[in-house]
C-alpha cells in the first residue's frame, strides 16, 4: 500500500515519514478464518452516475456495501457499545493518494465488506465539520489513519494501511478477535518482570504490524522508536523468527530515517537484511519496508562507496524487481517498487545518474500504468506514484506531461498541480513553480484542504520570492480571510498549518524589512481570533499561531 501523507507532497515523500512507515511472519498461530481473499487489483465499485469522480465529498459510496457512519461520531460509539461491536475508524481525505489506494485495494474487497458487518465503520473526512477537532481528540494527523476500538471506546490498535492487503486483513482479524490493546501489550513486552504473563504469538505479531507511523508519539516518542523496536526484536521469542525479523527491519527503518542518521559499517544488519532479501516469502511479507526504504537503509548500514554497499544495493534491487513482476502487487505498489530501484541506483552514483536500461523500464511501466488504470480512486494513487517516479528519475518533461494530462481526469486536480510546482522548482523555474502553487490553491476544495494548500502557497512565496511583499501579504490575508471563526477550526492539521505559516512569516521578517506587511497580516488574524469565545481553549491557540514561540519558526 501507499504510505500515509501529512501534507501535499509526493508519494515517495509520504513513504519517508514513516509510512515510517511502516511495516507478517508465519510464526504466529493462525488467525480466525476469514473469507478467501480475492486477488489484489485496482478495481473498486464506483457509483453508476460517476464514472470519473466520487459521488460525494467523502468519496465513499453506499454501493460499496459498507455502512459508513459519518457526522455524529459519538452516536456511532453509543451504537457500538449497545451492539457489543468494535469500532473501525477511518480518517482520510478525498485528494490523498494513499487514501484512494486504501479505497481501491482494501475497502472494495469482499472479505473486508463482509467483516465490516461485525464492526461499526466510522469515516471522518478531514474537510467535514468538526473533523480537525475530532482529529485532535483521537490523536490522528496523517491521512490515512485507521484505528480499531473496543466497544467501550478504548483503542485496540492502529492498522498499517501500507502493508500488503492480505496481511492487513489478518491484523484486522486479530484485533477483532479479542487482542489486548497494543498499549498494554507493549508495556508487557518491555517489562523486566519475569513473573508477568507471557505474550502470545498474536500479541507479538500485533506489535510488529502496529502502524507506528500513525502513532503520533502516543506509545513511543519518535526519538525512542528505533531502540524500542530493537528491544522488542530481541525480546521476541525464538519460536517466532519472522515476527522478530520484522521488528528488526522496522527498527533499522526507524533509525535510517531519523534526522541524525549517519552511515555505519553494520555487518550484522547487512547480513540479516541479505537473508531476508534472498527469502522470497519473507521478502514479500515485508514488501512495504523493502519497497519504500531501500536507499535509506542501505545508506545507513553500509559506508559510502564501499563494496558492502554495492552488494547490498544490488541484492535489494533484485528483490524490488521481483515485486514489480509479481501480478499480485497493485499497480501503484509496483510503481513504488520501481521508484525504490531508482533511489538505489542513484545512491553513490555520480550526479545521481540512472542507467538507461532502468530509465526505459520507468518509461514503459509508467505508460502501461497510465494506459491500464481507469478507476478514479486507483488513478489518484497510480498517477501520483508514476509522476513521482519519473521525477525521481529526472524524466521531468514526462512527469509534467503525465500530471498535466491528469488535471482533466482527476477528481482532485489541485493535488497534481503541486506536483507540477515541485517539478518546476526542481528545474529552477521559480515563476512556473509559484504559478502552479497559486493555481493549486485556487482550485483546492474543502476548508481544511484549502487552508493547507493556501499555507503551502504562502510558504512557497516566502522561499522563492521573498522580495514580493505585496504578493505574500495578499496570499496570507487570503488564507486568513477564509478561516471560519469557530473553535473547531483551530485544531490538528489546521492549527499546525497556521503555525507553520506564522513561523515562516516571522522568519521572513527576521530583519524587520517587512514590518508593515506583517503587522497588517497579524491584525487580520487578531480580528478572526476576537470572534472566538474568550474562555475557549481555541482562542489562545488562535492568538498564538501567528506569533510563534521563539525557536519554532523553522
Amino acid at each position: 500500500m501507499t504510505a500515509k501523507t501529512t501534507a501535499p507532497i509526493s508519494a515517495r515523500q509520504f513513504a519517508a515519514i514513516a509510512t515510517a512507515f511502516a511495516m507478517l511472519g508465519a510464526c504466529s498461530k493462525t488467525p480466525e478464518p476469514i473469507a478467501a481473499p480475492k486477488p489484489k487489483t485496482d478495481a473498486v465499485v464506483v457509483a453508476p452516475n460517476s464514472p470519473a469522480a466520487p459521488a460525494n465529498a467523502a468519496g465513499l459510496h453506499p454501493v460499496d456495501g459498507i455502512a459508513w457512519q459519518k457526522g455524529d461520531v459519538d452516536a456511532a460509539f453509543v451504537s457500538a457499545l449497545a451492539q457489543n461491536k468494535p469500532v473501525f475508524l477511518y480518517w482520510g481525505a478525498v485528494w490523498c493518494p494513499p487514501c484512494n489506494q486504501v479505497k481501491a485495494t482494501i475497502f472494495n474487497r469482499q472479505d473486508f465488506i463482509e467483516r465490516s458487518r461485525f464492526f461499526v465503520p466510522v469515516y471522518i473526512d478531514g474537510d467535514s465539520a468538526s473533523a480537525q477537532r475530532l482529529g485532535d481528540r483521537f490523536k490522528v494527523s496523517g491521512y490515512p489513519t485507521m484505528i480499531l476500538f473496543k466497544p467501550d471506546g478504548s483503542e485496540i490498535t492502529r492498522l498499517p494501511g501500507e502493508v500488503e492487503v492480505d496481511q492487513y486483513m489478518r491484523v484486522l482479524a486479530m484485533g477483532m478477535n479479542g487482542a489486548r490493546p497494543v498499549k498494554d501489550t507493549l508495556a508487557a513486552a518491555l517489562t523486566l518482570d519475569a513473573s508477568a504473563p507471557a505474550l502470545s504469538a498474536d500479541d507479538w505479531r500485533m506489535l510488529a504490524y502496529y502502524s507506528w507511523d500513525t502513532d503520533e508519539n502516543r506509545l513511543v516518542a519518535a526519538k525512542a522508536l528505533a531502540p524500542t523496536l530493537q528491544r522488542l526484536a530481541t525480546a521476541c521469542p525464538g519460536s517466532q523468527p519472522d515476527t522478530a525479523t520484522r521488528l528488526r527491519l522496522r527498527a533499522w527503518v526507524a533509525a535510517a530515517t531519523a534526522k541524525d542518521a549517519k552511515p555505519r559499517d553494520d555487518k550484522a544488519a547487512a547480513a540479516e537484511i541479505k537473508r531476508v532479501l534472498a527469502d522470497e516469502r519473507l521478502a514479500r511479507e515485508n514488501f512495504d519496508l523493502l519497497t519504500y526504504y531501500g536507499d535509506k537503509v542501505v545508506a545507513y548500514v553500509t559506508l559510502p562507496r564501499s563494496a558492502a554497499r554495492t552488494e547490498l544495493a544490488a541484492r535489494w534491487d533484485k528483490a524490488l524487481e521481483r515485486f514489480i513482476a509479481d501480478p499480485g502487487v497493485s499497480t501503484a505498489d509496483r510503481l513504488s517498487a520501481l521508484d525504490g530501484r531508482v533511489a538505489l541506483a542513484k545512491l553513490d552514483a555520480p550526479k545521481g545518474a540512472v542507467p538507461e536500461a532502468l530509465l526505459q523500464s520507468v518509461r514503459d511501466q509508467v505508460a502501461r500504468a497510465d494506459r491500464e488504470t481507469s478507476d478514479p480512486y486507483a488513478r489518484q494513487s497510480v498517477i501520483s506514484a508514476a509522476a513521482d517516479t519519473l521525477s525521481d528519475a529526472d524524466l521531468m518533461s514526462a512527469s509534467d506531461a503525465l500530471l498535466e494530462a491528469e488535471l482533466k481526469r482527476s477528481h482532485s486536480p489541485y493535488y497534481f498541480m503541486l506536483g507540477l510546482a515541485a517539478n518546476a522548482k526542481k528545474r529552477g523555474d521559480k515563476a512556473a513553480a509559484l504559478d502552479w502553487e497559486q493555481k493549486a490553491y485556487t482550485a483546492a476544495d474543502g476548508p481544511a484542504t484549502r487552508l493547507q494548500w493556501g499555507v503551502h502557497y504562502v510558504n512557497a512565496l516566502i522561499e522563492l520570492a521573498p522580495q514580493d511583499d505585496a504578493r505574500i501579504e495578499h496570499a496570507a490575508k487570503s488564507v486568513i480571510g477564509e478561516l471560519d471563526p469557530t473553535p473547531d477550526t483551530f485544531y490538528e492539521r489546521n492549527r499546525r498549518a497556521l503555525e507553520r505559516m506564522g513561523g515562516k512569516l516571522e522568519a521572513w521578517n527576521a530583519r524587520h524589512r517587512h514590518d508593515a506587511a506583517l503587522a497588517r497580516i497579524q491584525a487580520q488574524m487578531d480580528a478572526v481570533c476576537a470572534k472566538l469565545p474568550s474562555t475557549d481553549p481555541a482562542r489562545s491557540t488562535c492568538d498564538g499561531v501567528m506569533r510563534p514561540a521563539k525557536g519554532t519558526s523553522a
